[in-house]
């Protein structure tokens, strides 16, 4: 017994320097992860101190501003949001509630995964065919945000399912005996208690679509000015800070694509917060009225 009590004593001590070994390696991981990041931020602030400035943010185009750039991105990321969110929801809801495990499906599954993969540029051409030529929208923030949606929905559809299947089955079993139906199941207990997995598949969103140059520069155009509707032409942060850093001779004018850079960045930060808060009290009023 006694050579029994030490062996598993040994393996017990085994086990805790093992998880302490892998607890630090994940901590000390995190930290470089945090340092890299911060270092990218710290160096994009400084670069751009002396530049960004609200008259910087708040100026047009033609007297050296980038307001235009942003009203064209805000619209861009909005409505490419709006256009891929339900319908990637209602893609995610409906292979991980209805669909089994058919030839169709798993060719379904194929078909997603195979979107996720295609070059950005590949979307840009299609876009530039599909919405700018043959249903005439011309270069504009409405193909821009079609082409951009068909891009980001496997990231929709992957995370939302990927969410909607760590809700126990007990929830919905639990809903189901008190009478609801399955949809009344999935509107008022699924989707809410997946709700972070959603918002983390819209933040991944707007990140792609923020972040994307060639699909933006196919579709929605050059202009600077600002567009007026979702029908005409304009120029995201992205293709602006492209053009700024190809143009760029002095170091002012790589100042200015840092100050540029600086705001793409606050920018993500503010869309992101938005859609949390808003998510939040979606998820709140959901709980209330359940």
């Amino acid at each position: 017994m006694t050579g029994t009590a030490k062996q598993i004593t040994m393996r017990i001590k085994k086990r805790t320097v093992m998880d302490s070994l892998l607890y630090a390696l994940m901590v000390l991981t995190m930290t470089g992860v945090i340092a890299v990041l911060g270092f990218i931020l710290v160096y994009i602030l400084q670069s751009a101190a002396g530049f960004l400035s609200i008259s910087f943010i708040f100026r047009s185009a033609e007297e050296g501003g980038i307001f235009p750039m942003i009203i064209t991105t805000v619209y861009v990321v909005i409505l490419s949001i709006a256009i891929a969110l339900p319908v990637g929801i209602a893609s995610a809801i409906f292979l991980n509630e209805y669909s089994g495990n058919s030839s169709l499906i798993r060719l379904l599954r194929l078909a997603i995964e195979t979107l996720a993969g295609i070059p950005s540029i590949i979307y840009g051409l299609f876009g530039l065919l599909v919405f700018c030529r043959i249903f005439g929208f011309g270069q504009s923030i409405l193909s821009g945000a079609f082409t951009l949606s068909i891009m980001i929905l496997p990231v929709i559809i992957r995370t939302t399912e990927e969410s909607l299947k760590s809700v126990p089955d007990s929830f919905r079993e639990g809903s189901l005996s008190l009478g609801a139906t399955k949809f009344q199941t999935i509107f008022h207990v699924v989707l809410p208690s997946a709700l972070p997995g959603i918002v983390t598949s819209v933040i991944l969103a707007i990140g792609r679509v923020v972040g994307e140059s060639a699909p933006v520069l196919l579709t929605v155009g050059l202009s600077k000015n600002i567009p007026r509707s979702i029908f005409e032409s304009g120029r995201t942060l992205t293709i602006h800070l492209y053009y700024l850093t190809n143009e760029a001779i002095n170091p002012d004018d790589f100042g200015i694509a840092f100050a540029t850079a600086a705001v793409l960045v606050i920018l993500v930060v503010i869309i992101n917060t938005l859609t949390k808060i808003i998510t939040s009290t979606f998820r709140k009023n959901l709980g209330e009225s359940v």
